[in-house]
């Protein structure tokens, strides 16, 4: 049977550099977290498909490809400062904190943020601090970002998130009308403030519900 360590580089050289991921950086990350170690324990052996898997409170982690991908587009230097809203089991934020000097990250589930912060403190990542909230509001209290990556769909870039970004900063976020019809864009705030928008591919993601994303109602799937 092929050891998890063999999968994990595999999955690197197929599933994302041969799909345009070249940052060597980011492919080095990717190469060095163990996404087994953040999808549950039965699903380990599926961990270095390219897909999203589940994980508790309906959330999924997201596939390799576009987490790599979120990761090269915000073009993370050592020593930026990174918001992610959406820590799920944790896995991106294992990611970003190997490229930054620090990831605050926000989960909407408390048993989520609970064991994210659990498991990233056991697998020695220091840099990463988990806090409880509603996403779509950030973390004003430690505003300016130099970088931010949102890891569910809203119905628009939440302007709260916006208002977070340093001066030369980005922001990378899936955002669509409905829950089917998503894109992954990158938005910058130029150094006079200007803000760009970029789109960078088609996607599909779980819900942003909060205050400036969808609400509680609108994130349910539709009933049959």
């Amino acid at each position: 049977m092929e050891s998890l360590e063999h999968a994990r580089h595999r999955m690197v050289e197929r599933q994302v550099a041969a799909r345009g991921v070249h940052d060597p950086r980011v492919l080095e990350a990717m190469s060095r977290v163990p996404r087994h170690a953040f999808v549950p324990p039965e699903l380990a052996h599926e961990a270095y498909l390219d897909s999203p898997l589940p994980i508790a409170e309906g959330q999924t982690i997201s596939q390799p490809y576009i987490v790599a991908l979120t990761a090269e587009s915000l073009r993370l230097r050592p020593e930026d400062r990174v918001l992610e809203i959406g820590t799920g089991s944790g896995y991106a934020a294992a990611i970003l904190a190997t490229l930054a000097r620090e990831v605050h990250s926000v989960e909407r589930h408390e048993t989520l943020a609970r064991e994210a912060a659990q498991r990233l403190a056991d697998l020695g990542i220091a840099n990463v601090h988990v806090h409880q909230g509603d996403g779509t509001l950030g973390l004003p209290e430690l505003a300016p970002f130099d970088a931010i990556a949102v890891t569910a769909s809203g119905p628009r870039v939440p302007p709260a998130l916006i208002e977070q970004l340093a001066p030369g900063g980005r922001l990378v976020i899936p955002t669509g009308p409905d829950h089917s019809d998503q894109r992954l864009v990158l938005v910058t705030r130029a150094e006079d403030g200007a803000i760009h928008e970029h789109e960078i591919c088609r996607v599909r993601f779980v819900p942003l519900v909060g205050a400036q994303g969808w609400s509680h109602d609108e994130a349910l799937p539709p009933s049959s």
